[in-house]
């Protein structure tokens, strides 16, 4: 792989963890506000912390993880 293959793959591999850093981010938040408008939070709180920890944890995959 020459340098510019691999400066490009970076850029790709740090932009898709971007945006599924995003994704998980949002998802959480959607699932926080559901939670308010229902009788049974507590699944969807869950389901919001689950997303809150991926969109943490995600940042610290590395190429050599998958």
């Amino acid at each position: 792989m020459g340098t510019d293959t691999s400066g490009e793959f970076q850029r790709g591999w740090a932009a898709a963890l971007l945006a599924v850093r995003s994704w998980h981010e949002s998802k959480a938040k959607q699932a926080m506000v559901q939670s308010t408008r229902t009788r049974f939070p507590k699944n969807l709180e869950r389901e919001a912390d689950f997303h809150r920890q991926s969109a943490e944890m995600i940042m610290t995959l590395s190429p050599d993880d998958v």
